[in-house]
């Protein structure tokens, strides 16, 4: 009768404890780090987001300095607000240019072309786009637009949400008037974000990543005047990239609805207060 080795003996044995052990940590830490590595790629990719909208900041502070207005104002008249040349001195006894209340169609917003439909990304949008054109005033201006999407469409950015959909920025800018609750003056404004990279863009462009104070704000989501909870301490942007936000004139970050991971996330609009 033949007789078997220690070493074939061992082989026909199976795996150890210890090696068992071994495999499963080997196999937490690859799993451990796909989790990692998709929270490192999500803040790389709102880094760069970052850059592009700090860039739109920069075209405008720009366009101020070299012109003497901001963006889409009049020269000859100006009113100091976006798209104030759309504006119109309202006809009456004793009004005088310069006082935001004396002139109507203010507000309008100042965009490259329409973008998402009104209303789709968050309720609060203006009331109308101008006929001015984004691109066309920075060109006139001789000011370079940050590298955005493709050329031709440099105020747009392509990214993808957490749900691996692709998802598009388009940056505006337009005049709140007095009482809006996203910020009143001039505002650049957002489209396209989803609500854990507002979160994210909130926290580096003033720290305080709140959607009602400082100068990075959720756009409101009832008719975007003279909300009671202007100054609510506390207030969270709209919903987050795992639950969706019920559609409504009256929709609040408590009224949610689920939303699947194989979803789109939901998207919001935000303002960004402009210095001049």
């Amino acid at each position: 009768m033949q007789q078997r080795t220690p070493a074939a003996r061992r082989a026909q044995g199976g795996f150890t404890l210890v090696e068992l052990t071994v495999v499963l940590v080997v196999i937490g830490m690859i799993l451990g780090g796909i989790a990692i590595s998709k929270d490192i790629v999500r803040e790389a990719q709102s880094k760069r987001i970052f850059q592009f909208v700090s860039g739109w900041k920069r075209a405008y502070d720009i366009h101020f300095q070299r012109t003497g207005v901001v963006v889409g104002d009049n020269q000859i008249a100006p009113t100091y607000m976006v798209s104030g040349a759309d504006a119109r001195l309202n006809n009456r006894y004793g009004q005088v240019a310069g006082i935001p209340a004396n002139y109507s169609r203010t507000g309008l917003r100042l965009c490259h072309g329409q973008g998402y439909p009104a209303n789709s990304v968050g309720l609060g949008d203006a009331a109308a786009l101008s006929e001015q054109n984004l691109h066309h005033l920075m060109e006139r201006a001789g000011i370079a637009m940050p590298a955005g999407r493709a050329e031709g469409q440099e105020d747009r950015y392509l990214y993808t949400d957490s749900n691996g959909n692709p998802v598009e920025v388009q940056i505006c800018f337009q005049w709140n008037p007095d009482g809006t609750a996203s910020g009143s003056g001039n505002v650049m404004v957002l489209r396209g974000l989803t609500p854990d990279l507002a979160r994210s863009l909130d926290q580096m462009i003033d720290g305080a990543p709140d959607a009602r104070e400082g100068r990075f704000r959720e756009q409101t989501t009832l008719s975007n005047h003279a909300q009671t909870n202007v100054r609510e301490p506390g207030y969270e942007w709209g919903g987050n990239n795992t639950f969706r936000r019920d559609s409504g004139l009256n929709a609040t970050a408590e009224d949610i609805g689920e939303n699947r991971d194989e979803d789109a996330v939901m998207l919001l609009t935000a303002h960004w207060r402009m210095d001049q």
